[in-house]
């Protein structure tokens, strides 16, 4: 089974949850930015959660697809097509041989996750199939996809197969779909949640407080590595030699200009600037989907909310879990 690459997008690249037990080595996570999208994807065709699956960004991203798949795209709106129809979202699709599955233009969020029942046939480096671009390693040679660079596919499972011959015998998508809503938001406009960092108390008042109660703005210079942010300029109390310290997805840093800098997926493993927050691992998902120009309005939450949050979203996943397991198993739709 094959897909080939007609259009690679702006960035499209092979991504899971990630490559761990290596940082002590430098070598980062990585993983999906959206780590929810990637998860339910992956779910909705049978896979196993931390299975490879395509990250779109933004736009302009092509596939042919050379034999009968089912698939399922999750994540932000990026006006996919196949055939020039919309395409359906957070639900498992049966993909036609000759079929065309595009995405057009970004209408809320901005990236895309596709996953294809079986897995994309890479193999793991590190235990991962995600590719870090920095290092050249993993996914397809260790780089963003390429015109005419042709996919590979694992055999589906059991589950996958069933799943399959459902939606041949139904000749349609099914009229379900894996409700997202409480995983994961899509706007432009809103509120991420922050523990204090480890140099807060080293912060002056004025910067302290603007934090939690100015909005920031997202700029251009954002990738997966980092998000840029503008807004009032956050200074110490007074400057101190800081040694470099390990950090990880989500962390708030401020650099000498004031303007704080929000570690991403790609992120190094240790940084030398002062950590004035921590955003919560379940606002992740969200922060990834940010456009450049969203306007952010980050809340102070104590570390017990944090892991509530978290807990609550594990839930989310598990209900979809089971949810797909009895829409597969249900007779009709």
């Amino acid at each position: 089974m094959t897909v080939k690459v007609l259009h690679p997008g702006l960035l499209t690249t092979i991504q899971d949850l990630g490559r761990y037990g290596f940082q002590k080595y430098g070598v980062v996570v990585g993983g999906a930015m959206d780590h929810y999208s990637l998860r339910a994807a992956n779910l909705l065709v049978g896979n196993k959660e931390n299975e490879g699956a395509l990250e779109i960004t933004l736009v302009g991203t092509s596939l042919l697809f050379e034999k009968e798949m089912v698939i399922s795209i999750t994540g932000g709106d990026l006006s996919a097509v196949i055939d020039d129809k919309k395409a359906g979202t957070w639900r498992p699709i049966l993909v036609r041989k000759g079929s065309i599955l595009q995405f057009k233009s970004p209408l809320k969020g901005c990236r895309a996750y596709v996953a294809f029942a079986g897995g994309i046939a890479v193999p793991e480096i590190m235990g991962s199939k995600s590719t870090y671009l920095r290092a050249g390693i993993g996914g397809l040679k260790g780089r963003a996809l390429q015109k005419e660079d042709v996919i590979e596919f694992n055999e589906m499972n059991e589950f996958s197969q069933a799943l399959f011959t459902k939606l041949d015998k139904l000749g349609k998508d099914v009229a379900w779909s894996a409700n997202y809503t409480a995983l994961i938001n899509l706007q432009q406009t809103q509120t991420i949640r922050v523990m204090r960092g480890t140099e807060f108390k080293r912060f002056d008042q004025n910067s302290k407080r603007n934090l939690f109660n100015q909005p920031f703005t997202l700029t251009t210079q954002a990738d997966r590595m980092g998000y840029r942010m503008e807004g009032p300029v956050l200074s110490l109390a007074e400057e101190f030699e800081l040694l470099s310290e390990g950090v990880t997805n989500g962390t708030i840093q401020v650099p000498p200009s004031g303007n704080p800098i929000i570690l991403m997926a790609d992120r190094q493993t240790t940084g030398g600037y002062p950590k004035i927050g921590q955003i919560i691992t379940a606002d992740l998902a969200s922060m990834a989907q940010l456009q450049p120009t969203a306007v952010i309005h980050f809340k102070e939450v104590s570390h017990e909310e944090a892991e509530n949050e978290l807990v609550k979203k594990e839930k989310i996943i598990d209900e979809i879990k089971i949810g797909i397991r009895f829409k597969v198993q249900k007779k009709g739709e």
